[in-house]
């Protein structure tokens, strides 16, 4: 269910902003990526599973050792469905830069990358250059075009729908133990993924919004950048 808060000029700014750009025809020299990350428990069994035999299923124990958390930065180019998903340690500023970096190195022949993402506090230049230093941070940085979705509106993200197939496809109800299998699982998810060339295909439109939300001719936008 969207949680959708008050509909204001900052909201339906941000949000046509999005939506025209899902609407644009494919740019291989302006690339449209999608950020998002979608935190893992890594639990380990506190026994080990009994494997299944002939007329005697596989049996797991409920019990389980909390091993921590993980994060997955779940990355997709929609209208192409390339994917950089992959798994880290967590999703501080240092990861979010290393995650900027890995765009950036396989869209290295593109004009400018327009990245859409959510608003969580890493998500900055501060983050860049903590981890890079001033100058290496503009430089990286400038490799974008941020288009940031509105506040409690991260839905227009269409990331959080590569993280909910990451969640039914790859993790399922398995538990995961350590970073490294988490790593590996879904390092496998994304290259067999990814060569099924299964794009997302977004089909909520600046004409559906302003007939959903009731703003037009009350809310003016900010005009495009």
């Amino acid at each position: 269910m969207w949680c959708v808060p008050e509909i204001d000029s900052e909201f339906v700014a941000r949000m046509e902003d999005v939506l025209k750009l899902y609407a644009r025809p494919y740019r291989q020299r302006e690339p449209v990526i999608c950020l998002d990350e979608r935190p893992v428990q890594l639990l380990d069994p506190a026994r080990p599973d009994v494997p299944m035999r002939a007329g005697r299923p596989r049996r797991s124990d409920y019990e389980y050792v909390r091993e921590g958390t993980a994060n997955i930065f779940c990355i997709i180019e929609p209208l192409t469905g390339r994917r950089l998903t992959y798994a880290s340690a967590n999703r501080k500023g240092r990861a979010f830069t290393r995650a900027l970096q890995r765009i950036e190195r396989r869209y290295r022949r593109a004009k400018k990358i327009h990245l859409v993402m959510d608003n969580l506090s890493t998500h900055s230049l501060t983050s860049l250059t903590a981890t890079l230093g001033a100058k290496n941070a503009q430089r990286l940085w400038r490799r974008f075009e941020v288009h940031h979705t509105p506040k409690h509106a991260s839905w227009l993200d269409v990331a959080e729908m590569e993280a909910s197939l990451v969640s039914r496809e790859c993790l399922g109800t398995t538990r995961i133990g350590h970073l490294h299998t988490l790593k590996s699982r879904v390092a496998a998810w994304r290259k067999r993924t990814e060569a099924e060339h299964r794009p997302i295909h977004w089909k909520f439109t600046v004409a559906d919004a302003r007939r959903v939300f009731r703003y037009d001719g009350i809310i003016t936008p900010r005009s495009e950048h």
